[in-house]
């Protein structure tokens, strides 16, 4: 087989069939569809993308959307479902490990992924409910991909210890300057997670952690990268946020703030960050693939390329 982590693997990205964000666009049933994602990963040399179900408004079912995509493009997209997230009426309602086994049993996934709500502490994840829930993970050998914020790291270190099997994603660089405190102080919260060696940060939402969203390359934000790669070291995935991220660069400017602008990690651990890990994570299911795009009427048209293994 080829090897793996020399591909790109977006570890953070979205779909939807229908444009979900204010204000409205002229395109609200193609902006977010997967193939508009599947377009900027082939120019762009990104050969598989983790999709971050997300049913947010006018996207009640991006469940069921997302996993006819990964049926559509086994070998480019891995679902990672949107389980009882802070905008869901089931949100710490009871049975929720119990709602992971059926969509995992109804679904492709290689994950879950789970919201929390910023004002609270974090405490749900070691609740009965919340075990019971990264129980089920473990079991069905499934990946954890949580939006929390840095006062709800202690919880998640907790959930961590307790299941080391699991890996556990935090978005966005663990939120640093969304938190309660100071930056500095959320930033320390992320980095005592560090001590669990199955929880990795994204390396996504650049423009999050600036203080201007929309001045790339984020010069001001890089000693927020700068201590994170110190601290976990290649234990960091790059991903875009696409197609969220377009309100504030493309989708090769999210690509190059990291490969191009964080020239202070090595060549070696740049590779694993941009999919290496990933791979490692993912397992057998994250082997080469390319895809080929022509055009039809001004739209993309999409067809996989498997490699052969060799």
């Amino acid at each position: 087989m080829a090897d793996a982590f020399r591909m790109i693997i977006d570890s953070h990205c979205h779909a939807w069939a229908y444009w979900p964000y204010n204000p409205p666009t002229p395109d609200p049933e193609w902006r977010g569809r997967i193939e508009q994602l599947l377009h900027e990963m082939a120019l762009n040399g990104v050969a598989q993308a983790v999709l971050i179900c997300a049913q947010i408004d006018h996207n009640p079912d991006n469940n069921a959307y997302v996993a006819e995509q990964a049926r559509r493009f086994p070998a480019q997209v891995h679902q990672f479902v949107d389980l009882d997230s802070e905008w869901s009426p089931t949100y710490h309602q009871p049975g929720a490990a119990e709602r992971l086994r059926r969509m995992a049993a109804a679904w492709p996934i290689k994950g879950f992924t789970h919201y929390l709500r910023r004002a609270e502490d974090g405490a749900w994840l070691t609740s009965a409910e919340g075990l019971a829930l990264f129980q089920a993970a473990a079991d069905l050998g499934l990946i954890a991909s949580l939006s929390c914020y840095p006062h709800q790291q202690a919880a998640v270190r907790q959930v961590a210890r307790r299941f080391p099997q699991t890996p556990i994603l935090c978005h966005h660089m663990g939120w640093p300057t969304h938190g309660l405190g100071e930056a500095r102080q959320n930033l320390d919260e992320v980095l005592a997670s560090a001590e669990c060696p199955n929880i990795y940060i994204k390396l996504s939402g650049f423009a999050y952690a600036a203080q201007v969203a929309w001045e790339y390359p984020y010069r001001q934000g890089q000693w927020i990268v700068r201590a994170l790669y110190d601290r976990f070291g290649p234990r960091l995935c790059w991903g875009s946020d696409y197609p969220v991220v377009r309100f504030y660069m493309t989708y090769r400017q999210a690509l190059e703030a990291f490969r191009t602008h964080c020239d202070f990690i090595s060549p070696a651990d740049q590779a694993l960050i941009a999919g290496g890990t990933l791979a490692s994570l993912l397992g057998p299911a994250a082997g080469a693939s390319s895809l080929r795009i022509t055009l039809s009427n001004g739209h993309p048209q999409i067809s996989q390329i498997e490699s052969e293994a060799s």
